[in-house]
């Protein structure tokens, strides 16, 4: 197959424990997955159903990257997220059989504009710029299902120089993981190397050039992130 411009390199994300990568297709993100964070943004979480907006794949950038702050922001904030990474595509997935469409789990930090997101919702316009633009994905090294089992609990957090800002549980999820992976595969059938990034909990905030951001998720390990300031 000839191409008119060389095409570009798949992203991908680690593996760990070796040199194998992930291929990554697409990236799901759930809004408001906790009921913390949904109150916190000023929301009701016993009302919404879960809804999802992307990420283009290639806005993965590995766990210990530095990032440049982005452009076109003055507000950027952290949210440590739980990764989910689809192994085997389906549509209309039942619960029940969900897990059985996942490879494995990482810990990701969902890099928001978030002044950028609160002009669009005013607005009523779409996320797109404030959640999709430049290493706005910050995903570590992916972990088979089979050694983690099914990452429904376990301690998530996230520190900014060393001082903690979220703390949460993954049992804290008001849509579990099976749950997710249900109702999205009803608007789209998921293929493999689909990634979910799956709902921070409360405590998202604003980060500095310099900061030093460090996400962790018992059993998955953690990410450190640093941000550079924009070049001048």
């Amino acid at each position: 197959m000839a191409f008119v411009i060389p095409p570009i390199a798949p992203p991908s994300v680690a593996v760990s424990g070796g040199s194998l990568r992930f291929p990554v297709r697409r990236i799901f993100c759930v809004g408001r997955n906790y009921a913390d964070h949904a109150r916190e943004m000023g929301n009701d979480p016993d009302r919404e159903p879960p809804f999802f907006f992307t990420k283009p794949a290639d806005a993965v950038v590995p766990g210990e990257a530095t990032i440049t702050y982005p452009i076109q922001t003055a507000n950027l904030h952290h949210e440590a997220e739980l990764v989910v990474a689809i192994g085997t595509g389906g549509a209309a997935i039942p619960a029940d059989k969900a897990m059985g469409h996942v490879w494995g789990f990482a810990v990701g930090n969902d890099l928001t504009r978030r002044d950028m997101q609160n002009d669009a919702k005013a607005m009523r316009r779409p996320w797109d710029l404030s959640k999709g633009f430049d290493d706005s994905a910050v995903i570590g090294a992916l972990h088979p299902r089979s050694e983690t089992g099914p990452m429904d609990r376990g301690k998530i957090t996230l520190a900014v120089n060393g001082t903690l800002r979220q703390q949460g549980d993954l049992a804290d999820m008001i849509w579990p993981v099976a749950d997710v992976i249900a109702f999205l595969s009803q608007s789209v059938a998921l293929a493999p190397g689909d990634l979910i990034m799956t709902g921070t909990p409360a405590g998202v905030g604003a980060l500095e050039p310099g900061d030093l951001c460090t996400a962790s998720i018992d059993g998955l390990g953690s990410i450190a992130t640093r941000i550079a300031p924009r070049p001048v």
